[in-house]
């Protein structure tokens, strides 16, 4: 296997027991992403990837000769704990790393911060190497980053807002990257480039050091091509024991014991047929795999909670972008858009209150009736379509709301989601993704039954 298509996994058991080093690894991803990026542009290109902003080869190629250094003489033994030690990383455009240019994928912010975000201080302390910046949607705040093209198709979008950070995985320029999600901008790229991630619950990753797009609804986390990498970096990012981490379970009713319930929001929305046959490829492997689905009565609680979602993120948008009132023109067309709504609705701080007051009400009253149910996981398609046609997510403020429609919820929550793909559509050849949703807390849970439900779907390859 060429070491640029290995997993974060399956690299760290051959880095720790000698059969490949993190300077050969680097070397493979570098020369990858030369052959298979493209442009690193601002505005991209048609005939372009384009998921990196910038690529950091002098400083990746000396941070992996140093790892490679510092892990001589220092082979583990056979069944030792998988480490981060000498894996390449790419983040997103919005995560600090000091010294280097911060951009949020926008011509307005040009900073060179003096210290890591916490979370890149974490994994760097855990030995990873990082390739370079990932293009997000302007500021983060669109479910498309048309700037980049998915690599199943050149002319779809990727997704968004961490729409770099799914392409660059699907490609196998990267084995790992980091995200960001406020209304779905992990599990969105995820869904439509066919790879994997976590949303955790909201608080478990630190943000620190991230430019915000509305810090009381943003979470940060991992994406990979696999939920085994996503949960080896899911513990570094929020400093918890590796030897902890769910695996593959032996049998052939690995899900047994598992209650799951189809997501009482499922009825809100349209489903294209290819998603629709995804997730019933997903529910049959969950039945096979030994889980019991059951149709418990739906919650007394709101189910749709568009407007209020968007007063949340309307004035605390613009808390960070007041420092920009004196350029507003230098947004793209949407953003701007976003801006000027944001201005016209900023709510008194009788009522921002009020709404996250009754905000917590709703996720606490999930978190109970997920346990008077006794349900384990809810289960939902990640995005009810395919990935858009490139292009028009810069052009009008709300025109991809049918990208978030149904994972903007779990941030209102802060549930954790596991995302993983659920096959390819017979009529779009694109990738479709399924999600499962859990209380607050329960990601290790969430990874240990989406881990073997992935295990059942496999993971497609463009």
């Amino acid at each position: 296997m060429h070491p640029a298509d290995l997993g974060v996994v399956e690299a760290s058991a051959l880095i720790a027991h000698g059969g490949l080093s993190a300077s050969e690894l680097v070397g493979a991803c570098l020369a990858r992403i030369r052959e298979r990026d493209g442009a690193h542009s601002h505005e991209g290109d048609a005939a372009s990837v384009n998921a990196w902003v910038r690529v950091y080869e002098e400083g990746a190629l000396a941070a992996a000769a140093r790892a490679d250094e510092q892990l001589a003489g220092r082979v583990r033994s056979p069944g030792a704990p998988h480490s981060l030690w000498g894996i390449p990383i790419g983040l997103k455009d919005l995560y600090a790393v000091a010294g280097a240019p911060l951009t949020a994928s926008s011509s307005l912010l040009d900073e060179v911060p003096a210290a890591d975000c916490e979370v890149w201080a974490r994994l760097r302390a855990e030995g990873m190497i990082l390739l370079g910046h990932l293009h997000t949607h302007e500021f983060a705040w669109g479910g498309t980053t048309d700037q980049t093209g998915n690599p199943w198709a050149l002319g779809r979008s990727p997704g968004g807002s961490s729409g770099g950070s799914g392409a660059a995985l699907a490609a196998r320029m990267v084995p790992a990257a980091t995200g960001t999600d406020t209304c779905g901008s992990l599990r969105i790229p995820s869904a439509l480039c066919g790879t994997s991630t976590i949303k955790p619950t909201r608080g478990l990753v630190p943000l620190r050091g991230i430019v915000p797009l509305a810090p009381s609804l943003d979470h940060a986390g991992p994406m990979a091509r696999t939920l085994d990498d996503c949960a080896l970096l899911l513990a570094g990012m929020a400093g918890a024991a590796p030897s902890a981490l769910p695996g593959r379970r032996a049998g052939a009713r690995p899900l047994a014991g598992l209650r799951l319930a189809v997501s009482p929001r499922l009825g809100a929305v349209t489903l294209d047929p290819d998603v629709a046959d995804g997730f019933e490829s997903a529910l049959a492997a969950c039945r096979a795999l030994g889980a019991e689905l059951i149709e418990p009565p739906a919650p007394h609680l709101p189910l749709d909670v568009g407007a209020e979602v968007l007063d949340v993120l309307f004035g605390e948008f613009l808390v960070y972008h007041r420092r920009f009132d004196d350029r507003k023109d230098s947004y793209r067309p949407s953003i701007r858009q976003w801006r000027d709504k944001s201005e016209e609705r900023n709510l008194p701080a009788e009522r921002y209150l009020r709404i996250q007051e009754e905000r917590e009400e709703t996720a606490a009253g999930f978190d109970r009736w997920i346990a008077e149910e006794r349900i384990s996981a809810l289960i939902e398609p990640t995005v009810p379509c395919v990935a858009p046609e490139r292009g028009s997510g810069y052009d009008v403020a709300g025109s991809d709301y049918e990208l978030i429609s149904l994972t903007h919820y779990w941030d209102w929550t802060g549930s954790p989601v596991v995302a993983l793909p659920a096959g390819l559509g017979t009529r779009s050849g694109l990738p479709v993704g399924v999600s499962l949703i859990g209380p607050r807390t329960s990601e290790w849970q969430l990874l240990d039954a989406g881990i073997q439900l992935q295990a059942e779907l496999g993971v497609p390859s463009p």
